[in-house]
């Protein structure tokens, strides 16, 4: 299932997408994450799940297009550092 953190107003779609299948609950996003936008949480996609994932922050939600700006790689060819560090691929940004 695919979880979407974020929001749309009239500059655009900013949005964290973590699959929650992929996501192992590793956390290696965590730290990555320069603006300390990421926790690891129990799973309420999947309550019976023994693994925790990781969401955006109640209070980042609304907040994304500015808290992650300065992460952001002048060059698409360039990934986030929170992409980087998920190795199962969980983690996509909308834009």
């Amino acid at each position: 299932m695919i979880a979407n953190f974020g929001y749309t107003d009239g500059s655009g779609e900013y949005y964290i997408m973590l699959d929650t299948d992929k996501c192992n609950g590793c956390g290696a996003c965590v730290p990555a994450c320069r603006a300390h936008i990421l926790e690891l949480r129990d799973n309420e996609y999947a309550p019976l799940a023994a693994t925790k994932i990781v969401v955006v922050k109640d209070a980042n939600r609304k907040r994304i297009k500015y808290d992650c700006a300065p992460c952001k790689p002048a060059s698409a060819a360039r990934a986030l550092r929170c992409v980087t560090a998920c190795k199962p691929g969980a983690i996509a940004h909308s834009w």
